[in-house]
């Protein structure tokens, strides 16, 4: 049986990168690095922010909460609280969701 490289996954993502993913400026990411104490990226020596893939869950729960479901910060940072495995799942199926109809719009326009 050949030898089959593991696929090298991306362990950090610059705070450009991030605020790409979720269609934000990096000043609002920055934000609630500060407004929520979950979101803890790694600095360089350089003092650039490095976030982990928990950072970016915690990230797109927040993204789901606060713009997608009108949270304010306040009312998004109970809910992690009170029920933070709710809050991942939410976030997680509409991402999925989004997914899907971006991909049947798509095949629509390629009928």
């Amino acid at each position: 049986m050949p030898y089959r490289e593991k696929e090298i996954e991306k362990q950090y993502f610059t705070i450009s990168e991030v605020a790409g993913m979720f269609d934000v400026n990096a000043s609002l990411i920055r934000f609630w690095e500060r407004e929520f104490d979950a979101i803890k990226p790694k600095k360089n020596k350089k003092g650039n922010r490095l976030f982990t893939r928990k950072d970016l869950e915690t990230i797109r729960t927040i993204h789901h909460l606060v713009k997608e479901r009108g949270f304010t910060l306040e009312g998004a940072r109970k809910h992690l609280k009170a029920k933070p495995k709710e809050a991942d799942r939410d976030a997680e199926v509409a991402g999925r969701l989004q997914q899907i109809r971006a991909f049947l719009i798509e095949l629509k326009e390629q009928l």
